[in-house]
């Protein structure tokens, strides 16, 4: 059978692609080696029936902001795609019984900021008021193709609209640390560990360069524009994209693994899949898939680059990643307040220091004595999402050896995965428990994924990396294989499309 273009892979970046590519006509295949489309965006009973937990990714809120979905919104809504806000967005809880969070309301967050420092309360303040004046070109510069010539007219934009100062003081934010970014800017060290949270969530640590950027931008953005996660669970927007992609005559081929891309003339022209079934490419072949998996495995004998082959096999990932999903009776009553129920995620995290410990145990191989803990409680947004009384948390532990040479805390002995998984998850909900205590009690169902489980389910969350490859900036911006790094926000599959086309 023949396409216009063939794409590897049906996580959200080759659907976009697909339907925009099937919107200007071309006749485009999407070949998908699970049972299920979506890749990274999973919906799934994995508890108990009826308790819908997004396995992966949950946070659709690049998306619903993205240039994809104002392209294609309309269509995607008739199949549909739909949201559900969250206004009180991320906290932090401290062992003292404070917290601080970000909701979508400027003078909540500075009243927050006021209870532990006045300056910091005027700094926040001020900080909102830049975020309007530097949003509009941190949104171009991180939406734009890297690199390109868009990078020159986005930067000459800049300088006539800021000056020069702006555009020195937002290349020292590009390459600055969590740290250095929050130390310059806040007395608190509770507001400084509540933003550096977020650096965790792309492989920055609070002292690696580069970093500074994602905690500015998550809390201005949330405050602006809040969260969003998929009404009735994240694979609605799967299924929205497959639907219109159908509607739009394109294919998607499930239990359909790719075991090579075969070329002619140097030129890449169609797939071959496990089975042995053969399909041609007319225009182009699309690989939505590590380039670990596409130069390592698809391509035999390599790309005919020997040099770009051994760039791109030397993307490193960032670290393993461990999912923990809960059904219970009710969400955690947490010791800080009960206004703590109402936010989308709640940061176990509690200092600089703390993360930047977990952080060195997990790359030196060790089980992090106290893991990073990113508590998720979409039932306290999407109430749909289980049975009427009952909730689900969505538990990510950031920053985890792939493989393991011990345990930093010194009580668990295994070095499998398989073996320790359970183990080290209780001494996750441990961490939880001392936050809300009680909560153990109200437990209905467990279900653990290792950062190995999550290989297994999808071979592009290589070694529990759910980034897509580390975000340090050696391989960052100007260094990426394929830009707009991690998150589900459409960005390269809807932007290697619009050059396609």
């Amino acid at each position: 059978m023949n396409y216009d273009a063939i794409i590897v892979g049906s996580g959200h970046n080759g659907l976009a692609c697909a339907v925009h590519l099937a919107k200007q006509g071309w006749k485009v295949g999407v070949f998908e080696r699970n049972k299920v489309a979506g890749g990274a965006v999973q919906t799934r009973e994995v508890t108990l029936t009826v308790f819908r937990h997004d396995l992966f990714a949950i946070n659709l809120g690049l998306f619903a902001g993205s240039p994809f979905m104002r392209t294609h919104g309309e269509a995607l809504t008739r199949h549909g795609l739909a949201f559900a806000g969250a206004i009180d967005c991320f906290a932090t809880p401290f062992p003292d019984g404070t917290w601080f969070g970000v909701s979508k309301d400027v003078e909540k967050n500075i009243a927050r900021a006021a209870s532990f420092s006045a300056a910091d309360a005027e700094t926040w303040r001020e900080m909102s008021n830049k975020f309007g004046r530097d949003a509009p070109h941190i949104f171009a510069l991180l939406g734009s193709p890297m690199p390109s010539r868009d990078l020159l007219s986005i930067g000459w934009k800049a300088w006539r609209a800021q000056g020069l100062p702006w555009v020195i003081d937002t290349l020292r934010l590009l390459v600055s640390s969590p740290r250095a970014f929050l130390d310059e800017n806040f007395e608190s060290d509770k507001i400084k560990a509540t933003l550096a949270a977020w650096g965790l969530h792309l492989d920055f640590s609070p002292d690696i360069a580069g970093g500074a950027l994602f905690p500015y931008l998550e809390a201005m953005a949330d405050q602006s524009f809040g969260m969003a996660l998929g009404q009735g669970g994240a694979d609605v927007m799967i299924k929205a994209l497959s639907g219109y992609l159908k509607e739009l005559g394109g294919e998607i081929h499930l239990d359909a693994e790719v075991d090579r891309i075969d070329r002619t003339n140097g030129r890449a022209t169609g797939v071959t899949l496990k089975d042995g079934r053969q399909f041609q490419a007319r225009r182009a072949v699309i690989a939505n898939a590590l380039p670990q998996i596409v130069f390592g495995k698809m391509l035999p004998g390599g790309s005919g680059n020997a040099e770009a082959d051994r760039r791109m096999k030397s993307v490193r990932p960032g670290p393993g990643t461990m999912m923990i999903h809960v059904a219970c009776d009710n969400l955690p009553g947490w010791t800080a307040g009960p206004e703590l129920q109402r936010f989308a995620y709640v940061h176990l995290a509690p200092s600089l220091d703390m993360m930047s410990r977990t952080y060195n145990e997990a790359l030196a191989g060790f089980l992090p004595g106290e893991p990073v803990v990113v508590v998720g409680q979409p039932t306290a947004i999407d109430p749909n999402r289980a049975p009427q009384g009952k909730h689900i948390l969505w538990i990510q532990v950031r920053v985890l050896p792939a493989v393991i040479r011990g345990d930093a805390a010194g009580k668990i002995e295994g070095k499998d995965w398989a073996e320790v998984k359970e183990a080290y998850a209780d001494r996750l909900m441990a961490i939880l428990e001392s936050y809300a205590p009680g909560f153990a009690k109200k437990i209905l169902g467990r279900a653990v994924f290792s950062p190995l489980d999550l290989e297994r389910e999808n071979p592009n969350l290589l070694g529990g990396d759910n980034l897509g490859g580390s975000h340090h900036l050696r391989q960052n911006f100007l260094f990426r294989p394929t830009w707009p790094g991690a998150g589900v926000g459409a960005g390269s599959g809807f932007m290697l499309a619009r050059m396609l086309t």
